[in-house]
């Protein structure tokens, strides 16, 4: 007896790990929201405007990639005023994703990159909104005299999220 229930603990255990690794965890058509992305530079090497250049670029690519619904930014904007919050407040990642639990989104990518010296670093992460759990996170770094490259790098952190 002992030993059957040892076996089917364990078989419990191999299918919670291959369930776990194994395809995604949302939907196919889960509606996705793309916020502008963080400057995490220091401010000698700030480049102004470039995270909404980098988070267009996501959106971009999603778009031609297909397969799930995206919140524009003007829904998110709405969703924001509708809770009566200033700018600062969407500093706070739990903020960001009751704006877009509102504006429908069930999935929404975050981004930061810090420009340091020859070399800008990307990190973009896809995070359920229910949850608030990273459900899968990339990194990209290029040179920093090569836009772009930049632009590729959000193309391809885009392309490995979704």
């Amino acid at each position: 007896m002992n030993r059957i229930l040892k076996l089917i603990y364990s078989m419990m255990f191999v299918t919670l790990c291959l369930s776990c690794a194994t395809g995604s965890t949302y939907p196919d058509n889960a509606v996705v929201a793309v916020w502008d992305f963080d400057n995490l530079t220091p401010s000698v090497y700030a480049q102004p405007d470039l995270g909404e250049l980098l988070s267009s670029q996501v959106i971009e690519t999603l778009q031609k990639k297909g397969g799930h619904p995206l919140v524009e930014r003007d829904r998110l904007l709405l969703a924001l005023k509708e809770l009566q919050l200033g700018t600062t407040a969407v500093a706070d990642e739990s903020t960001r994703l009751r704006l877009g639990k509102l504006s429908g989104a069930s999935l929404m990518v975050f981004g930061g990159y810090q420009i340091i010296g020859d070399r800008m670093r990307l990190d973009v992460r896809l995070v359920d909104v229910e949850s608030g759990r990273v459900i899968k996170a990339v990194h990209k770094i290029s040179s920093t005299s090569d836009l772009s490259g930049w632009l590729a790098g959000a193309q391809e952190a885009a392309e490995e999220l979704l």
